[in-house]
C-alpha cells in the first residue's frame, strides 16, 4: 500500500516530479558526458602515441627488453608475422632492427639510435610516411637511404640528398660504417627521440649490422585497445616459444603507463566535484518537494500513518523519481556521447602529434560512463532524502495542517 501511494503522488503533481526528475537526468547527463570525455581524450592519447609509435604489443627475444643486445635477435620474423595475422584482433606488425652508432656529416658528429624499418609494413602499422616532413618515403627495395628525425637533421644540419656517414658494431663483432644519403626528415612528435632517429631500409640495416634476416623486435597494432592485454596472452600462446617475450605497452612503455594512470586518477576529482554538484541539485529539489507537502504528511499523521510509513513513502518516491532520472538520462547520454565520439568538439587551437593532426577532441562509449553516473545519481537521491523523509516523519500534524 505504501508502494502504491508513493507511485500515486509521483504523478498527483506533475510539475513537481517532472523538475526532480529533470535536475537527476540533468546531472545524469553532465556525469556521463564528463566521464565519456575524459576517458576518449585519455583513449586517444594512448592509441595515439602507441600506435604511431611503439605498438601495442612488442615481442622481443628473451630478456632484451631489459638488456638490449645486437645479438639477442627473432630468427624467424616472417613466420612470426604470419602467425601474428592469424589472430583475430591483429590488425598489423613490422619488424624493427635497434642498435646504436655514430653519424658524421661534415664536421658535425653525434650519437644516433639506428632503426631498420620494412616501409611497407612499419607504414600499415604505425603510418610511418605521414610524419615525413621534408623529401620522400623510403623505395621498395634498400637503396642506400636514410631517413632522420627534425632534431638530428638539426644537429646534423643535413637536408634532403646529403650524404651522412655511420658507424656502429656489427653483430659479429665487426666494424660495420657506410655511408647512407638523406631520402626524408620525419617529426615524430618526440622531440627526444628526433634528436636520436636514423631510420634506414631494413635490409640496408641487416647487411650494415650483419644480421641476415633477423630482427631485435616485432611491432603489433590490435584492433582494440582494451584487449591489449589479452591478445599478448593469446600471440604469446599461438607462437608457443618460450625464448620470445610478449608484451603489451603497458610493460615496455611503463613510464609512461605510470604517468597516464597519475593523471588520469587526478582527473577523477573533477569527477567528484561533479558528482558532488549533482547531490547538491538533488538535494535542493528534494528538500523543496519535502517542505512543502509539510500540510499533507501532517494529515497523513492525523489519520493514523505512522512516522516509518511516511518515512518510506518519501524514500520509495525520491527511489522511483531517480529511476526514472537515470533511465532518461541514460538515453540522452548515449546520443550525446555517441554524437561527439563521431564528430568530436572542436579545439582552441590545432596541434600535430606523431604525424597525426588533433584539431578535435572526441568522447568515448563504454559501460563506465553509465553505471558511475547511476550510482551517483540514485546513491545521491535515496542518501539525501533520509533526512528530508526524517523531517516529514517526525512534522506535527496540527501544526502542519495549519499551514496553506
Amino acid at each position: 500500500m505504501i508502494f502504491k501511494i508513493a507511485f500515486r503522488n509521483i504523478f498527483r503533481q506533475k510539475r513537481r516530479t517532472i523538475l526532480t526528475v529533470l535536475t537527476m537526468c540533468g546531472g545524469f547527463v553532465l556525469a556521463c558526458f564528463t566521464i565519456g570525455w575524459m576517458e576518449g581524450t585519455y583513449n586517444n592519447i594512448i592509441n595515439t602515441f602507441t600506435k604511431s609509435q611503439l605498438g601495442h604489443i612488442q615481442i622481443h627475444y628473451g630478456d632484451y627488453l631489459d638488456r638490449p643486445k645486437i645479438y639477442k635477435t627473432i630468427k624467424n620474423p616472417q613466420e612470426v608475422g604470419r602467425t601474428i595475422m592469424g589472430i583475430d584482433g591483429i590488425e598489423a606488425w613490422a619488424p624493427r632492427i635497434n642498435s646504436s652508432g655514430l653519424a658524421s656529416l661534415g664536421d658535425k658528429t653525434t650519437g644516433v639510435q639506428i632503426i631498420g624499418i620494412d616501409p611497407t609494413l612499419e607504414n600499415e602499422a604505425t603510418g610511418f610516411n605521414r610524419k615525413i616532413i621534408r623529401g620522400k618515403p623510403f623505395k621498395k627495395e634498400a637503396s642506400r637511404q636514410v631517413i632522420l628525425g627534425k632534431s638530428l637533421a638539426r644537429i646534423l644540419k643535413a637536408d634532403v640528398d646529403s650524404g651522412v656517414v655511420i658507424i656502429s658494431q656489427a653483430a659479429d663483432g665487426s666494424m660495420a660504417n657506410d655511408i647512407y644519403t638523406v631520402a626524408a626528415v620525419i617529426e615524430s612528435g618526440d622531440d627526444l627521440g628526433d634528436r636520436t632517429s636514423f631510420y634506414l631500409h631494413i635490409d640496408d640495416a641487416r647487411e650494415l649490422l650483419v644480421l641476415y634476416d633477423r630482427v631485435h623486435e616485432i611491432v603489433v597494432i590490435c584492433s582494440d585497445l582494451d584487449e591489449v592485454k589479452a591478445m599478448a596472452k593469446e600471440i604469446a600462446g599461438a607462437l608457443g616459444d618460450s625464448e620470445l617475450s610478449v608484451e603489451p605497452w603497458q610493460e615496455f612503455a611503463k613510464s609512461f603507463y605510470d604517468a597516464m594512470q597519475s593523471d588520469k586518477q587526478g582527473s577523477w576529482i573533477m569527477m567528484f566535484v561533479v558528482v558532488l554538484i549533482v547531490a547538491v541539485g538533488v538535494l535542493n529539489t528534494v528538500l523543496m518537494t519535502v517542505l512543502e507537502r509539510r500540510r499533507e504528511y501532517g494529515v497523513l499523521k492525523a489519520i493514523g500513518m505512522r512516522p516509518y510509513d511516511i518515512f518510506r513513502m518519501v524514500v520509495i518516491e525520491v527511489s522511483v523519481m531517480g529511476f526514472i532520472g537515470v533511465t532518461a538520462g541514460s538515453l540522452l547520454g548515449l546520443g550525446v556521447n555517441y554524437f561527439f565520439s563521431i564528430y568530436g568538439i572542436p579545439m582552441p587551437y590545432e596541434f600535430t602529434y606523431g604525424g597525426m593532426l588533433f584539431s578535435r577532441g572526441y568522447t568515448e562509449l563504454n559501460f563506465m560512463e553509465f553505471y558511475i553516473p547511476a550510482i551517483a545519481v540514485i546513491g545521491s537521491a535515496v542518501l539525501i532524502a533520509i533526512m528530508p523523509s526524517l523531517k516529514a516523519a517526525h512534522v506535527e500534524p496540527a501544526r502542519a495542517m495549519r499551514m496553506h
